[in-house]
């Protein structure tokens, strides 16, 4: 059925963000970041876990690109600092930082291997934080759109894949619903709403400006796609499955690809004054930026059940496990509309998330049919109590987590998905958040704890020597 393996040209690729690799918060001219505060907030990240070293990319990173060409890497995704550009993520430009990037995206062009740049993931200066508020001010949509426009003059001719904003619908749930992310605010709904709002508005002038200055270039958003099933046929739960999505994919996924809101969920805010009045001039921006997106970026990792929620049941502000203690994540929903109960079909990582690989064909399934658009695969992997011993790791649990969301893109791509490229999260170990350096991700293990102070070396792990296979072989060998 369908297509026969993948396209010759797929870019089997591997992702990170700057916070979480490059380290170096304070050389060359950087600003300080919303992360480089907030991680040194008491109680906030695990163990007090910080980016300020984090593995050292910025000291190695051609170590670092000359192993992903051992692999055979075809792309490498990876996210710029806005504070190493705008110090003060506005006026004075740092020559250093480009520079840096530039070095970077040389490096992976020398060695044949795709650059896919990220323009936020999650990093914003400080300082316009504590100015306006960031994201929460219209003031930042022509901030983001000039720190953009410096990047596409500079890196247009050498970069072909952009995405403007990582995971837009996480880092505002975490930063403004359940405080777990800065600016560390709970339960502002309708102030997360607005936040959204101006972050759509940012992507979409970006979007456009893209198309003015970068010819030959493609631009898309990377979204954290969690696909809902109804717990089981009873109406109820079918139409929270339905909420849930309008909810919790669609209310970003539409605006991406169409330039507006789900109507159903759009009325339902208005009627409990979440959401104020969209003017004509945005609604126009809207429509005219998704007109002209190239892709959508999947970060894929786990699927959820959708159940009937009563009007006293759960909130959405519902605890993760932040600890790989099995059991500690907690339900979340909207009351009156749906929640998420555990899924009795499928185990779960260490980390309470389910996994389904079978869920990702469906969430390309569900993107093709519904807007019909390219999709690159800008994240997937498993994060995992690794152990390094006689300087071998043997993972062989990530590899058959990968083999298994391996095959599910290809099925999905022989299913007439037009699927460009698979990013495996990460390439190397590195800080995951508010999970500290525990959790760890990477195809290279790193060589360091929670503490600082370790060797920082880097050693291959079995998946590496794995993907390599499935790279050489472009999928044929799993």
């Amino acid at each position: 059925m369908g297509k026969e393996g993948m396209s010759k040209n797929f870019l089997w690729g591997c992702a990170s963000a700057a916070y979480q690799i490059e380290g170096a918060f304070q050389e060359d001219g950087k600003g300080l970041s919303v992360w480089d505060n907030f991680a040194r907030q008491a109680g906030k990240t695990f163990k007090g876990t910080s980016g300020d070293v984090a593995v050292d990319h910025y000291h190695r990173y051609k170590e670092d690109i000359a192993l992903m060409a051992e692999m055979g890497l075809k792309a490498y995704r990876f996210s710029i600092a806005w504070t190493r550009i705008l110090p003060q993520g506005s006026g004075k430009i740092n020559e250093a930082g480009l520079l840096f990037y530039e070095h970077i995206i040389d490096c992976c062009c020398q060695h044949g291997i795709e650059p896919m740049v990220t323009l936020y993931h999650w990093d914003l200066p400080q300082a316009l934080q504590n100015e306006y508020g960031g994201w929460e001010s219209p003031r930042i949509v022509d901030d983001f759109v000039h720190y953009a426009e410096i990047l596409f003059e500079r890196f247009g001719g050498k970069v072909k894949y952009w995405i403007t904003v990582n995971e837009q619908n996480i880092f505002t749930k975490f930063g403004w619903l359940t405080g777990m992310h800065p600016p560390g605010k709970f339960a502002e709904e309708k102030l997360f709403y607005q936040v959204n709002h101006h972050i759509n508005l940012a992507h979409a002038k970006t979007v456009i400006l893209f198309k003015q200055m970068v010819k030959n270039g493609k631009i898309g958003a990377s979204f954290a796609y969690t696909p809902g099933y109804a717990f089981d046929c009873g109406p109820d739960n079918v139409s929270a499955r339905q909420e849930y999505d309008e909810f919790e994919n669609y209310w970003w996924l539409d605006v991406y690809a169409y330039g507006g809101y789900p109507k159903a969920a759009f009325q339902y805010l208005q009627s409990r004054k979440l959401i104020g009045k969209i003017t004509e001039k945005e609604e126009k921006l809207l429509k005219a930026a998704a007109g002209k997106l190239d892709f959508i970026g999947i970060n894929y990792y786990r699927s959820a059940v959708c159940e009937y929620n009563p009007p006293d049941g759960v909130m959405p502000y519902g605890k993760l496990n932040t600890t790989g203690k099995r059991g500690s994540e907690e339900i979340y929903g909207v009351p009156g509309l749906y929640k998420t109960p555990p899924n009795p079909y499928l185990k779960t990582t260490d980390w309470d998330w389910a996994i389904d690989a079978n869920g990702l064909r469906y969430a390309c399934r569900e993107i093709t049919s519904r807007y019909r658009l390219p999709i690159v695969i800008s994240e997937n992997g498993l994060g995992a109590f690794d152990k390094l011993e006689h300087g071998e790791v043997h993972d062989a649990y990530r590899i058959d987590y990968l083999r298994m969301h391996i095959e599910a893109v290809m099925k999905a791509y022989a299913e007439g998905c037009d699927i460009i490229g698979y990013c495996i999260w990460s390439f190397t170990d590195l800080l995951s958040w508010l999970n500290g350096y525990q959790k760890r991700y990477g195809l290279v293990y790193v060589d360091r704890e929670e503490a600082e102070g370790a060797s920082m070396v880097r050693y291959k792990k079995d998946s590496f020597y794995w993907y390599q296979k499935v790279i050489a072989s472009n999928g044929e060998v799993l």
